[in-house]
């Protein structure tokens, strides 16, 4: 397929450099933000099994001295978090079952997904994967073939969606092989990438992605993870904006979390920014019941007003369709 590969935007860092340079510990980022960790103290156990990972672009994007900030409140590992609760598991999703071979889910007809990468830029504490088997899900290129030739042998898969982790986090010559081998498989006919990287670390978008995105006969689309408003600066703006022009179909998802993103308000500024940038609402996933996540809740009631006053307010292109994920069923279950 041929696509015009934009080559004005030039990120101002190495993206690995930045991936390499996160905070880790939630002292240095309270120190950051000019916040008393005593106000909010970090969970030693919540940290154990889920460490901290934050880009330092995406903390500069944090209101200092706010311990209610939107962005912070996605990344901090809250005491809450070791509060049990009632049907929230590791696996609620049930993803082990859906999981024939090593980096491959396949939970729904016509699409599969590879865990292309193990590891992600930023930990968001609400994250549905975040006791998820990636010992057991990250093949070498041998065992990556067995995954391509279970999509080669189905004629009913016609895409394929990256996922992990964050499949951006893996370097330019092991996605360009990983890409090029899915196109290789005749039926498949579109490539879906979903990544939190062009926001986080907006530099990954590089013009060796450019090219490699745009070299690739598939129609390629890029799913996006923004919460917020807040999370769209310059840099990520321009990135957007640089893969819109390389020929990609920009979509986002978000997830409604509590004390982030659960008023009409919020959610508007949101989709008015992300349209801004050529990015189209897809999804806004309710929370999965997923342990340790159940202080970010909010109930169907509240969801469905929300909606409502979304409705109201925006062109129906810019509503999400609200949607939560019921294992075994055929598609995402849409709420409203």
């Amino acid at each position: 397929m041929s696509q015009n590969i934009s080559r004005n935007w030039e990120p101002a860092e190495d993206w690995r450099h930045s991936l390499s340079n996160l905070i880790t510990d939630s002292r240095e980022l309270a120190e950051f933000l000019q916040l008393d960790p005593r106000a909010n103290p970090a969970g030693a156990k919540a940290l154990g099994q889920f460490p901290l990972k934050v880009p330092r672009a995406f903390a500069a994007r944090m209101e200092k001295g706010n311990w209610r900030d939107p962005l912070l409140r996605q990344v901090w590992p809250s005491l809450l978090e070791e509060r049990a609760a009632p049907g929230f598991t590791a696996d609620p999703l049930r993803e082990r079952h859906y999981n024939p071979r090593p980096g491959l889910l396949h939970k729904y007809r016509g699409r599969a997904l590879l865990i292309a990468a193990p590891h992600c830029a930023i930990h968001c504490r609400y994250c549905f994967r975040r006791e998820f088997d990636y010992a057991g899900n990250t093949p070498a290129r041998r065992d990556w073939r067995e995954a391509l030739e279970y999509i080669r042998a189905d004629s009913s898969i016609g895409e394929v969606i990256l996922s992990g982790g964050d499949p951006l986090a893996l370097g330019d010559d092991q996605l360009r092989w990983l890409v090029e081998a899915i196109a290789d498989i005749p039926q498949v006919t579109a490539l879906r990438i979903h990544t939190r990287l062009p926001v986080v670390i907006p530099e990954r978008v590089t013009a060796n992605l450019l090219g490699l995105l745009g070299a690739c006969r598939l129609r390629v689309v890029v799913v996006v993870h923004c919460n917020h408003a807040r999370e769209i600066d310059f840099a990520v703006a321009a990135a957007l904006g640089a893969l819109g022009r390389g020929g990609a179909t920009l979509l986002n998802q978000s997830v409604l979390l509590k004390g982030v993103n659960d008023s009409a308000d919020a959610l508007s500024a949101l989709s008015r920014q992300l349209f801004a940038e050529n990015v189209l609402p897809y999804y806004l996933h309710l929370p999965d019941r997923v342990a340790g996540t159940a202080h970010f809740g909010v109930s169907l009631d509240e969801a469905r007003a929300i909606m409502g006053e979304l409705r109201a307010s925006l062109p129906g292109y810019l509503v999400p369709r609200l949607v939560r994920e019921d294992p075994g069923e055929p598609a995402k279950t849409r709420i409203a």
